[in-house]
């Protein structure tokens, strides 16, 4: 059996549907690990509500901090940059000591960074508890995903990540509105400290509820491999913030860029030659593993800052206060939720080359439509746009998640999740460090209008990106769909 097929409807789904065993319990899986469920959807739902609420909070953090709002991009890089830097480790630490231990441990870190967050007087002591809270974030998903693989029978496993995902989308949805609303009657402080009773609460969950899974005899773990990675996406993370420097320090950028460049290239020659790398450079002969991930990049690297951009448009440009632009973030995650529903009558009917080329498109025209905003726009018109994007957007983010899987052998499986899992949140961090530059060499002052005529230059420029992985997506055969998935009513 290959993945081709499966019944992928999202990137976990995929996973579960090559990896579980093929006989029906006796007794409902969904109803013996009903706390466990609880425990992973909650989770998802803390960390995606920290993805969320800190983009509505940032004018004001930047002003208690003394920053300026386009200087926090560091605050919103670091976090997402160690999720992609660590979850690589993930199912190592799981065969070496245990899901139980790794996912409280998770817990205990996320827990302790959002305190450490909610308390810091300066923007690198916020930078390094992002960074805390992205060493417990990068185990929560992979690991509650995990689980639910090996606990949930295949039967019902589509239903159970249905539910968990809707959580995950719910924080989303909710934390728009919630950082909005603290920030503006009473401290943006608030929004990481929320997080430390719901941390304290899946502690408890976990001695309870969390099963143990562990190899006897784990792997040798690619340590100079993981080092090679994870210093040259800091580097490349550095030279982005030199970028944002006045004057650029040219010199010291290009060092960082040129540095990371030939630690990439050393990891390919090492990565050729050691039994367990990090990433298995060997999967992208497969056409729709490298399609997937590259597609992926220029998809995130255009549109994965647009949640702040529109904060600061709207805050900035257009004088809202937090709460009502929180509120105008709402109707993206809706889109986003909304397009679930559609992606496996789509798939069906368009297959994943059609349906990527024509999806991608669209997005790129919708981005590049948010440059028609002003300052006299009615919100009932943003709302629309912010709908529409979020489906389109959504409806993108789930069709290449589950790409990478078509085509591969069930072994391979684990791997590929952990690869599409880095570069997702490898291109979100220089997604949104490129959303900030370009806006900030745009800006010609720091004027409502200035932030206006910024940041709709800033959009079309980041259509021209996001168009760029069509030309990626092309490369698909036709008809490149699971045949499971054909089959579906």
């Amino acid at each position: 059996m290959s993945l081709h097929d499966a019944e992928p409807s999202d990137q976990a789904d995929a996973v579960a549907t090559a990896t579980a065993v093929e006989a029906a319990p006796a007794i409902s899986s969904r109803e013996r690990y009903r706390g466990l469920l609880w425990l992973v959807a909650a989770a998802f739902f803390m960390q995606s509500l920290d993805s969320t609420v800190v983009n509505t909070a940032v004018p004001a953090m930047a002003e208690a901090l003394k920053e300026t709002p386009l200087g926090m991009r560091s605050a919103l890089t670091s976090y997402v940059l160690t999720l992609a830097i660590l979850i690589p480790t993930s199912p190592w630490l799981c065969d070496r000591f245990g899901t139980r231990r790794v996912f409280g441990g998770a817990i205990v870190l996320f827990g302790v960074g959002s305190l450490l967050c909610g308390v810091s007087q300066t923007l690198p002591q916020l930078v390094a508890a992002r960074v805390l809270q992205g060493v417990g974030g990068a185990a929560l998903m992979p690991v509650g995903r995990y689980v639910l693989v090996r606990s949930i029978d295949k039967r019902e496993f589509v239903g159970a990540m249905s539910t968990v995902a809707t959580f995950g989308l719910l924080g989303s949805v909710l934390g728009p509105l919630l950082g909005g609303a603290l920030v503006e009657y009473t401290t943006w402080r608030l929004i990481f400290l929320v997080n430390v009773p719901v941390a304290i609460a899946g502690m408890w969950m976990n001695r309870r509820d969390m099963p143990e899974y562990r190899l006897e005899r784990a792997n040798r773990f690619d340590l100079v491999g993981f080092l090679l990675f994870a210093i040259a996406s800091a580097l490349l993370l550095a030279a982005s913030e030199l970028a944002g420097a006045d004057p650029v320090p040219w010199s010291e950028m290009a060092a960082c860029s040129g540095i990371a460049l030939l630690l990439g290239v050393v990891y390919v020659w090492h990565s050729r030659r050691t039994a367990y790398p990090v990433a298995d450079l060997s999967l992208l002969r497969v056409r729709s593993v490298w399609v997937a991930l590259a597609g992926g990049l220029f998809t995130r690297l255009g549109i994965s800052g647009m949640f702040l951009l529109l904060v600061l448009f709207l805050q900035v440009g257009c004088g809202w206060s937090p709460l009502a632009a929180g509120l105008m973030m709402v109707p993206q995650a809706l889109g986003s939720i909304a397009a679930k529903w559609a992606v496996n009558r789509a798939l069906v009917h368009f297959g994943y080359r059609r349906l990527l080329l024509g999806n991608t498109l669209m997005v790129a025209l919708l981005l590049a439509a948010f440059a028609l905003f002003g300052q006299g726009t009615p919100g009932w018109l943003i709302a629309v746009f912010t709908f529409a994007y979020g489906a389109f957007a959504g409806l993108q983010y789930t069709v290449m998640n589950t790409l990478i899987y078509n085509d591969l052998d069930i072994k391979h499986a684990s791997m590929a999740s952990s690869m599409a899992s880095t570069v997702q949140y490898l291109a979100m961090s220089f997604g949104i460090a490129l959303s900030t530059l370009l806006m900030q060499a745009l800006l010609r002052g720091h004027e409502p209008h200035d932030f206006v005529v910024a940041f709709r230059w800033t959009v079309v420029l980041l259509a021209v990106v996001t168009a760029a992985a069509s030309r990626v997506f092309g490369q698909l055969r036709e008809n490149r769909q699971p045949e499971a998935l054909a089959a579906t009513p």
